[in-house]
């Protein structure tokens, strides 16, 4: 899937955390609260990672990239999650999905998720964060 779909982000890229500002100030047009349903929260070294599992709720912020940057978005973000398509290596994959946003209304996002191994590894042995919100961990 291709687009220029926003950016549903649930981590270290929320505003008020150490990524917002590198690498979204200035290159949005807005950033709302949004819930991810279909999907739940482990800690990772510094950063989460959101695992799809049914049932499940990830909270964080629907980021609208600002048109003239959004090519410039998309690049640094896919490098600042070691995203390359297709790459077995992976530590997340970018995929489309439905964010609810605040006033009840849903949009399609990009969201980056734990690749296929990274899951598995999580749900053996990583510590699930209650409630689907990192900054409450």
């Amino acid at each position: 899937m291709s687009g220029r779909l926003p950016f549903f982000v649930y981590g270290t890229l929320r505003p008020g955390e150490h990524n917002h500002d590198l690498f979204l100030r200035g290159r949005t047009r807005s950033e709302v609260p949004g819930r991810l349903t279909g999907a739940v929260l482990y800690d990772g070294p510094g950063y989460p990672y959101a695992v799809e599992e049914p049932g499940g709720v990830v909270c964080g912020e629907l980021v609208t990239a600002d048109p003239d940057r959004y090519g410039q978005l998309l690049g640094a973000l896919d490098r600042l999650e070691e995203y390359a398509p297709g790459d077995p290596a992976n530590l997340y994959e970018r995929v489309a999905r439905e964010v609810t946003r605040e006033d009840g209304t849903d949009v399609r996002a990009w969201v980056y998720v734990a690749a296929p191994s990274v899951a598995a590894a999580l749900r053996a042995r990583g510590r699930r964060i209650d409630g689907g919100d990192w900054r409450t961990r």
